[in-house]
């Protein structure tokens, strides 16, 4: 469920003449007994409203006087958003000949054409207060109060994304909460100007507009509307045309080699993310989205995540998350990724958020075998799965897969084994693509593969510093110190441990990996980092250091590009 809540103007929108029809009621109560929320916006005052609609007890919240009023009907709470009008003011008001004059908790109110004399009256009282115009309705309200301040107010009690809310209005001073909302829809009836702006008119005025915008939240949901600006940007054609991911398609793969900038396209998608208000949870097993922008680190690389904590911290809408699983051993990655995903299903049906999850490293928690990891669920939407190889990944996974993301010089062969590995057939392969460019396959249209340049992050992203310093990188990554006569067999699985190892080794065996290159090969092959590799062959073939001087020197190279970071507090 996409739309978890409807947001409604009150007067000529579910509303005729004051008065709302048995029917309006009857459909606002099937689209809450489907699981969703409603929320009245009104610029009327509390009390009248309750005597104009007695059946307001059945929203879950009423956003009154123009944004300055929130009340809960289940508790009848209320609480003002904004200060109370001076008596001073309200007496101008009345001595200016304001009538008629209608004072609430925070509003005051009148009628054209004494918008001259409120306003006169406002300037000799040296206020700051905003004139809101609704139908001949005059509201003086504090700044920054109107429709779009209250439903904020209004959705964060109720731990909702104005993303995921649908609005519907019909005059001027809806034009504010209708363009907070993911889905702005004017009844048939709504001024010109209101339509103008909107996403959807209704094809029956108020109420019986009302109805049918409700059935079809109720029947299709997210599918009914279209929503161009919630798209991500990923790159560029050569030609310049910018390249955006549809925000209702399938899941994305993004697959490639190790070191061609997967994660630092994904970096750049959770940069559009947050400009766009969307939400999202990165699972990160090997810790490299670590120094993310904009999103709280869940997890280090010595404490594993504590979901009760992800828990808490999901119940706002404008936080997103990195689940930092580098403390997590390999065995355990998966069932930590399955209990993440269960909380990420289970937000998503009750508040239609996080809107995006990113599982980076995918292999490590959606094996090829599925036995040894978590199931997905059925319909699972808004997933970007990032991985070396496609056939590392569960077939399960791949199969909800709409978008390939491929780089790197094999990223032809990387959607040729995608295809593969899910017995499909495979597009032609694209050609004349550049050195730094991906390809962006769309597997609904089979049609060959698209060059692009992707977008880069405005953000540094620091690769994997966390992993290579205190993580697991494997048997087949890891250095051994063994020596001439392979005596030794000691293992180094993060640079953190071969450092420790390497002030134990005896000269012999220290010497020996020097003068075959070893370590720089190791940096270079299993770290990734050609410019310390570089530094470190320069010091193994200096013959003028002894080896107390080049094991230094090798040392505080690592430590100034890892170790020593890495040990500073996220």
């Amino acid at each position: 469920m996409f739309f978890v809540a409807l947001a409604t103007d009150y007067d000529g929108t579910i509303a005729t003449d004051g008065q709302t029809p048995a029917d309006v009621i009857a459909a606002l109560s099937r689209l809450k007994a489907s699981g969703r929320r409603l929320i009245l916006v009104t610029g009327r005052e509390l009390p009248d409203l309750k005597i104009a609609f007695p059946e307001h007890e059945i929203f879950d919240r009423i956003v009154a006087e123009n944004g300055a009023l929130l009340y809960e009907p289940a508790t009848q709470r209320q609480r003002a958003l904004a200060d109370a009008p001076s008596e001073a003011f309200v007496g101008a008001l009345k001595k200016a000949g304001v009538s008629p004059l209608s004072v609430g908790k925070v509003i005051v109110a009148t009628w054209e054409p004494n918008e001259t004399l409120v306003l006169e009256t406002i300037k000799a009282c040296g206020l700051e207060s905003q004139i809101i115009f609704n139908k001949g309705a005059v509201m003086v309200l504090p700044p920054g109060i109107n429709k779009a301040s209250g439903l904020a107010a209004a959705l964060s009690e109720l731990e909702l994304s104005a993303i995921n809310t649908v609005a519907v209005g019909d005059a001027e001073n809806d034009h504010a909460f209708l363009k907070l909302c993911g889905c702005a829809v004017a009844v048939a009836n709504a001024l010109p100007e209101v339509k103008k702006e909107v996403d959807l008119v209704t094809e029956e005025p108020r109420g019986s507009g009302v109805i049918m915008l409700v059935d079809q939240i109720i029947n299709q949901d997210a599918a009914l509307f279209p929503h161009p600006r919630y798209e991500l940007l990923i790159g560029d054609t050569p030609t310049g045309e910018q390249v955006l991911l549809p925000s209702q398609a399938g899941n994305i793969l993004i697959a490639g080699q190790s070191a061609v900038g997967k994660s630092t396209i994904a970096t750049a998608l959770t940069e559009r993310m947050v400009d766009l208000g969307l939400q999202f949870v990165i699972i990160d097993p090997e810790g490299d989205f670590e120094t993310l922008d904009d999103a709280v680190q869940i997890g280090d690389g010595t404490h594993p995540p504590s979901l009760d904590q992800l828990s808490d911290l999901l119940r706002e809408p404008s936080h997103n998350f990195v689940v930092n699983a580098l403390a997590v051993s390999l065995e355990e990655r998966p069932k930590l990724f399955g209990d993440v995903l269960a909380m990420v299903v289970d937000y998503r049906m009750r508040t239609g958020r996080p809107h995006w999850l990113i599982v980076d490293e995918a292999h490590h928690v959606l094996p090829t075998n599925l036995d040894s990891g978590p199931s997905l669920p059925a319909g699972l939407t808004g997933a970007i799965f990032i991985t070396v190889h496609a056939d590392s990944v569960a077939k399960a996974a791949l199969d909800t897969i709409q978008l390939v993301v491929a780089a790197g010089e094999t990223a032809n062969e990387v959607i040729t084994s995608f295809c593969d590995t899910l017995e499909e057939n495979a597009p032609g392969p694209a050609i004349g693509c550049g050195p730094r460019q991906i390809l962006l396959w769309d597997r609904r249209t089979h049609a060959s593969p698209v060059c692009l340049v992707p977008r880069v992050p405005k953000q540094v992203h620091r690769r994997h510093t966390r992993k290579y310093a205190f993580g697991e990188l494997g048997p087949d990554k890891s250095f051994y110190f063994r020596g001439a006569q392979g005596r030794l067999n000691l293992q180094a699985e993060n640079l953190t441990t071969f450092l420790k190892l390497s002030e134990g080794v005896d000269d012999e065996t220290w010497t020996f990996h020097r003068e075959r290159g070893d370590y720089s090969s190791w940096i270079k092959d299993a770290i990734k980092d050609d410019d310390l590799a570089a530094v470190v062959a320069r010091i193994e073939q200096d013959q003028e250091l002894d080896a107390k001087d080049a094991r230094d020197l090798l040392r505080n190279e690592i430590a100034q590009r890892y170790t020593a970071p890495a040990r500073q507090p996220n």
